[in-house]
């Protein structure tokens, strides 16, 4: 069920491959990098660097969404990814495949600056085992979320393209099994890519549903699941509401602001020898973020600072990055990871409504 889960990440990043092209093609990259070890717990495992390959099918959107001028005709598409991330012996080799945007800055003739994107499903062959793999303190789960964010220099010539790029690609399952500590790899990659096909781009628009310079009130319910050191704990539910008002300056530019009421059970777990009760694990956040409209699908990104926070199993300050998608009568479903700085605290699966939303 957990990877069925996260493929589905996959297909919301996928999501506006359906809008028409104004050019397809392919593309292969090397990759070199390094295992960050963002914890002091972790400092063992970096034993040499980094090396992946990927290959992509990319498409450049046709012009008929308002958005794809406003972000100046972004690339979509998917990649295959394989590789080691520094230390084959306890963390093993990834595979995964991933969905992407790529967001022009600047674009000539012959060069492109372009920021990457993306999310989909990675597959590691060595996880966390008590007995036979106990130094891998990462990675538990065999299948795991994959997100890279990036920046890439095209260089063209025709239709062909020298592609440079500086990239961060990070592996976890969202805490949902520990220990996961996940993986953090900054990678610097040299690639060719080939457009097969170019054709001028549509002429129709259509306008954004997103209504503009208007205070929206939304109320989102939040379920995910969680498991607490030592490992082998069974998993804890999360139980959250999250409401807010979200404000869109621009078509491609919008803020929100939430008061969130978060019952993590697994706090229960944490220090067991105090006794709780179900007020006292409420945390109360507040949190600001940035959107990003694509249509009906939204990228959404921000943090929070904890209220109140009885017990304080973690750091006072949270972060969320995620996606959501818009219904045209006010309804929205999201999938984000909220965290701790570099450490995963749990996935938010949500359902949401949007009071006075109209297309």
């Amino acid at each position: 069920m957990k990877g069925v889960l996260l493929v589905f990440v996959a297909f919301m990043s996928l999501g506006c491959l359906a809008q028409g092209h104004a050019e397809w093609g392919f593309e292969y990259r090397q990759k070199l990098g390094f295992l960050a070890a963002h914890r002091g717990t972790m400092g063992h495992l970096p034993a040499h660097h980094a090396w992946a390959g990927e290959f992509s099918y990319f498409k450049r959107v046709s012009g008929r969404k308002q958005w794809h001028a406003l972000c100046g005709f972004p690339y979509v598409g998917g990649t295959f990814f394989g590789g080691s991330v520094g230390n084959n012996e306890i963390l093993g080799t990834y595979l995964g495949a991933y969905g992407f945007i790529e967001f022009p800055f600047f674009s000539s003739k012959h060069y492109e600056f372009v920021g990457k994107m993306g999310s989909g499903l990675g597959y590691t062959n060595k996880v966390f085992d008590k007995e036979d793999n106990p130094k891998n303190v990462a990675m538990s789960t065999h299948f795991n979320a994959l997100i890279c964010i990036g920046l890439k220099s095209h260089f063209k010539f025709n239709r062909n393209k020298i592609t440079v790029g500086l990239d961060m690609t990070h592996f976890s399952n969202g805490a949902s099994k520990v220990p996961n500590l996940g993986v953090n790899l900054p990678y610097v990659s040299l690639g060719y890519a080939r457009s097969i096909q170019q054709k001028e781009r549509d002429s129709i628009v259509v306008q954004n549903v997103v209504p503009l310079r208007k205070w929206l009130f939304a109320v989102t319910v939040i379920g995910s699941a969680k498991e607490m050191f030592p490992t082998g704990r069974k998993k804890y539910p999360v139980y959250a509401l999250s409401a807010g008002l979200r404000w869109f300056s621009r078509p491609k530019v919008g803020l929100e602001t939430s008061l969130d009421l978060i019952s993590k059970q697994a706090i229960f777990a944490y220090r067991p020898e105090i006794e709780k009760d179900q007020w006292g694990i409420l945390q109360m956040g507040a949190y600001i973020g940035y959107l990003l409209p694509l249509d009906q699908l939204h990228f959404a990104l921000g943090m929070g600072i904890y209220v109140k926070d009885k017990y304080q199993p973690e750091d006072f300050m949270y972060h969320r990055v995620g996606l959501r998608y818009y219904f045209p009568n006010g309804i929205n479903t999201q999938v984000v990871l909220k965290s701790h700085w570099a450490r995963a605290d749990y996935v938010e699966w949500g359902i949401g409504y949007t009071f006075n939303f109209k297309q």
